[in-house]
């Protein structure tokens, strides 16, 4: 964009933000707008070929190979995750399912679809009764909870940074009586050790990050697996979720007045594509590989937003005592333009754009 023209826009941009901030921005309007910007990602992200398509892929795959497995893992703590889990608690299913949920039916309930999902994931990373299983990035520890209470012979562990949710897990443990979940909290790109496991899961934590607490941001898919690979059995899976874009990867990057997204909740992150990891099968190798339309998300979003606004009286001293009284009002509108934006991200051409992928990866032999 020239010039001239830039002007007018960053004006117009810095006042829709200024209503924003003040929360009377209408939903309209930031639905409208966040349409708008997902247009340009496409315009930018598509290219005029199909060679030209499969080359920029190869070039960003070949750019995360000179980057550390994780990046901006404090800068985020600062943006996303301050909140306490009594705010999850009130926009969240009772899972605390903080990522794409799976509803089989138009009449399926948040809760529905949450359950949904953990099924689906145990189905597809063929979770067997008995087995070891290691939760990488476990957040609110959704998964694990559901394996252990659903699969009681298992034995879990998860993996989290913050001390937040695993205080959350332990008292869950206890109230359930579940004697088979450990939560280590560690940094990822940095833990060591020599157990091995069955099964290895990981839910959201690829791509931006783990969203309920762990705030690592992954690049270097190739170290990332490999460390991986070295807690898996020689009969282990590996079962990944994330979120992608169907046809192109990119990096969240904070360059003008309307990244204001990536500025307060994904600085460092990544949107992979959907066939990413298949570049990255130096230590693992692919068994099975599935697409979920985003429309699942988005209507995921959609409802942790009806939440909020259901909830705003007993959210309301959570965001004045985690921000301050004089921000509470911004991070108010601030959460709820971006329950709006990951709705519209996921629903944008009927989930066809953007949307989640789900692998299955053995350990590859050394012989």
């Amino acid at each position: 964009m020239d010039s001239f023209l830039r002007v007018p826009y960053e004006a117009a941009v810095r006042a829709a933000l200024a209503s924003l901030e003040r929360n009377v921005l209408p939903d309209a309007v930031v639905r409208r707008l966040t349409r708008l910007l997902l247009a340009a990602r496409l315009r930018l992200g598509y290219q005029p070929s199909a060679e030209l398509q499969l080359s920029n892929l190869l070039l960003f795959k070949r750019s995360l190979l000179d980057l550390p497995i994780a990046v901006h893992t404090e800068k985020p703590k600062s943006q996303h995750y301050e909140l306490p889990t009594s705010f999850f608690k009130l926009v969240l299913g009772k899972h605390l399912k903080y990522s794409c949920c799976y509803f089989l039916e138009n009449s399926s309930t948040l809760e529905d679809a949450e359950h949904a999902m953990l099924e689906l994931y145990c189905e597809r990373a063929q979770v067997r009764d008995g087995q070891t299983i290691l939760d990488v990035g476990c957040g609110w520890g959704s998964l694990s909870l559901f394996i252990a209470s659903n699969f009681p012979n298992c034995r879990i562990t998860g993996i989290c940074n913050s001390t937040t949710p695993k205080d959350f897990i332990d008292e869950q443990c206890r109230e359930r009586q579940l004697e088979n979940v450990k939560i280590i909290v560690a940094d990822i790109s940095e833990f060591e050790m020599e157990d091995q496991f069955d099964r290895v899961i990981s839910i959201e934590m690829f791509e931006v990050c783990d969203l309920s607490l762990l705030v690592q941001h992954m690049k270097n898919y190739k170290e990332l697996l490999k460390k991986i690979s070295l807690w898996m059995k020689p009969d282990s899976l590996l079962f990944v979720h994330y979120f992608c874009h169907k046809a192109f990867a990119y990096h969240f990057e904070d360059t003008n007045e309307d990244d204001w997204i990536t500025r307060y909740f994904f600085t460092g992150g990544t949107m992979p594509s959907a066939n990413l990891l298949l570049y990255f099968q130096d230590d693992v190798s692919v068994v099975g590989h599935w697409l979920v339309n985003g429309t699942h998300y988005s209507r995921a979003s959609e409802e942790w937003l009806k939440r909020m606004d259901q909830n705003l009286v007993s959210i309301k001293p959570i965001m004045e005592s985690t921000y301050g009284k004089d921000s509470a009002t911004k991070w108010t509108a601030y959460w709820r333009t971006f329950f709006i934006s990951v709705a519209e991200l996921f629903g944008y051409n009927n989930g066809e754009e953007w949307m989640v992928a789900h692998y299955l990866f053995k350990k590859r032999s050394l012989s």
